[in-house]
């Protein structure tokens, strides 16, 4: 199921930049996107090289982090540390 082809290139950026956050959790993905941690990884296979996919997934892998049940903290409505500061316009760099 490929739910994701309804988004928008900006939301697109979003859903990989939050996946690659080491403090965003699937959850939060989920809450924001609609989408589970195994479309997430869907997504990510899809949108992302062989090489880069590889890296996220070792990367990702175990991560108390990623999941709320592990981190033992707050909902996942919560998409930023409190200390970080706001953005008024969230542009990814592109190279």
């Amino acid at each position: 199921m490929e739910s994701w082809k309804t988004y928008t290139e900006e939301e697109k950026d979003r859903i990989i930049q939050m996946a690659w956050e080491d403090r965003t959790s699937f959850e939060s993905i989920t809450f924001q996107f609609g989408l589970s941690e195994a479309q997430v990884i869907d997504f990510m296979r899809s949108h992302s090289l062989k090489s880069s996919f590889k890296m996220w997934r070792k990367r990702m892998n175990g991560r108390v982090t990623k999941h709320h049940q592990k981190m033992g903290v707050g909902s996942p409505d919560r998409f930023k540390c409190n200390r970080q500061r706001s953005i008024a316009n969230n542009k990814i760099s592109k190279r």
